[in-house]
């Protein structure tokens, strides 16, 4: 990740969706890139990621990437996390069983019908920001 996105503190709930994001992409690239860490093009999907779930508008409340409403991914990284998740969710409960648990349960969690104001990580975020400067 980048220098800029390591500051991107994800509070909560999100922070959890990101480690089980990682968690799912290493399990795919290791074991379609033939790498010891994380390509490059998986790199790229994760901050991405990151990115995503900093600015997604249900904030802490976010319901799972799959049935929400709101689809913030463009087409092709969407499309990549689809694969990714196809592949390594089965594995997940053999790798990581905490936090592929913590996804399925996730997952039947009632979807809020829309997002409260200004709920999103990076306006938390700055919020936080701000009243540390005064």
């Amino acid at each position: 990740m980048t220098q800029a996105d390591q500051t991107i503190i994800l509070f909560g709930s999100l922070q959890t969706e990101y480690k089980t994001i990682e968690a799912m992409v290493k399990i795919y690239c290791k074991d379609h890139h033939n790498t010891a860490g994380i390509c490059d093009k998986c790199e790229d999907f994760l901050q991405y990621a990151h990115t995503r779930l900093d600015r997604c508008p249900y904030g802490e409340e976010k319901p799972t990437c799959r049935l929400c409403p709101i689809h913030c991914y463009k087409t092709d990284y969407r499309q990549l996390s689809r694969e990714i998740m196809r592949y390594s969710g089965p594995r997940m409960l053999l790798k990581h069983p905490v936090l592929a648990i913590r996804h399925l349960v996730a997952e039947k969690r009632p979807i809020p019908d829309k997002p409260a104001a200004n709920a999103s990580n990076r306006h938390k975020r700055k919020q936080a920001e701000k009243a540390d400067k005064h």
